[in-house]
């Protein structure tokens, strides 16, 4: 199997920031508000925190929404499959978000270097 990629060129930036709203995240994963509703009905591993009524995505769950889109839209899982696919991968699934996670600040702490160098 296939484990989907986490530097999706067409997807923007996570930023570093500790939480994002749910239109964050839409935008983030180009996928729509009702959409990751849902998902979080079908997959467990989507644990916003919710206060007063709202969602606060982290990092890791951006994350872990690019590859269940990945998943299911790039590679043709269905959700059930995607399940079945974060099942198998469940101990290795953590390192997985981790190294992501890492890639991402490693990123993001590139492209501040490359403006202050260029701000010089």
């Amino acid at each position: 199997m296939q484990t989907p990629g986490p530097n999706q060129p067409d997807l923007p930036a996570i930023p570093s920031k500790r939480y994002f709203t749910i239109g964050e995240v839409s935008v983030l994963c180009d996928v729509k508000a009702h959409v990751l509703r849902y998902w979080e009905q079908e997959f467990e591993q989507i644990n916003p925190v919710k206060r007063n009524n709202r969602r606060y995505y982290q990092q890791q769950d951006v994350l872990l929404i690019r590859q269940i889109k990945s998943l299911l839209h790039e590679q043709g899982y269905t959700i059930s499959g995607a399940k079945q696919w974060f099942g198998s991968q469940q101990g290795n699934d953590e390192n997985l978000r981790y190294k992501q996670l890492l890639r991402q600040t490693i990123s993001g702490l590139e492209d501040i270097l490359k403006t202050l160098k260029s701000s010089r």
